[in-house]
């Protein structure tokens, strides 16, 4: 996160809070989002909790239609499947959701971004002898590919916004142009990047990314300093809305329900959210936990969105 990202006590939020804010409005209520976790999660789920309640969120583990109450720690959270609709095999949610065209927006962060929208979340260095190895991509390279088009949210800092990416984990617009289409990628790629400083559009030609909108009380300068690139800004210039009352409240209650599951929740076998129940002195509670009851692959998962052909 950049320097700039300090409380604005002054406007009575910070700019971590202004980027979730911003980034959730961006979805609609019919959009189908496969949801990373982290910052991409919080806006999808602020989204859910405001304007955009019918929303259908996607994760990798297979949660088809998710309502966390509080935000998971990784796609693997329990609290992601006991409040899905339904919950389907990885193959399945690749194969039918993803590489079937049924997913509208992918939402995805990283560690480095470059002025084509290609995302690094591999390495930090030369491939072969990394400075930093990082956790990877996981499915983000298929659901850069694959969703009709991808929103992406990242802090923005000069070492986090690249001329070139050290590596290209998900592809935005490679070399800019028509690389993408050259490659037999359809979809239409990144679309929009939401900063804690400002949101940022593709050129139509270059596909270079362009700043389009400023956050309140963002400058020009304060975008270029955390910027890697010599950055350009679209005339006119738009200024992000401020968060309102209600975006503010909703998104602390999220953050403050969330940090206190995460609190009740350290220890094996509970899951987000949940109380962990009393055992038997000198039981084993791992033992004593019941089978998962995993819905049928394909239950439900086809009406969810009766729009889309098999």
């Amino acid at each position: 996160m950049s320097d700039v990202a300090a409380a604005r006590t002054d406007a009575g939020y910070t700019s971590a809070e202004m980027m979730a804010i911003a980034a959730a409005r961006l979805l609609r209520n019919d959009d189908v989002c496969f949801v990373g976790i982290g910052a991409p999660s919080l806006a999808c789920n602020l989204a859910r909790l405001t304007h955009a309640p019918d929303i259908t969120l996607i994760y990798e583990s297979g949660t088809v239609g998710a309502r966390p109450d509080v935000l998971p720690l990784s796609i693997g959270d329990p609290e992601l499947c006991e409040t899905a609709r339904t919950t389907v095999s990885v193959p399945e949610m690749f194969a039918y959701w993803l590489q079937g065209g049924r997913i509208s927006v992918g939402f995805l962060g990283g560690a480095q971004l470059d002025r084509f929208a290609n995302i690094n979340s591999s390495v930090i260095g030369p491939y072969d002898k990394p400075k930093v190895r990082l956790p990877g991509g996981g499915g983000a390279p298929e659901i850069a590919a694959l969703c009709k088009q991808t929103y992406v949210v990242m802090g923005q800092t000069k070492r986090s916004f690249v001329e070139r990416v050290d590596f290209v984990t998900s592809f935005g617009f490679g070399e800019g142009g028509d690389h993408r289409q050259r490659l037999g990628i359809k979809t239409a790629g990144p679309t929009l990047v939401i900063t804690d400083l400002c949101v940022m559009r593709p050129d139509p030609a270059t596909k270079e990314l362009v700043v389009s909108a400023l956050h309140p009380g963002v400058t020009r300068e304060q975008v270029t300093e955390h910027t890697g690139w010599p950055v350009r800004f679209a005339d006119p210039l738009d200024e992000t809305p401020s968060p309102t009352d209600a975006e503010l409240s909703t998104l602390r209650d999220l953050q403050r329900r969330t940090a206190e599951a995460h609190a009740r929740g350290v220890g094996r076998g509970v899951g987000l959210g949940q109380t962990p129940r009393a055992q038997p002195e000198g039981s084993d509670p791992l033992a004593r936990q019941e089978p998962a009851v995993i819905p049928s692959e394909r239950s439900e998962s086809r009406d969810l969105h009766p729009g889309s052909a098999a």
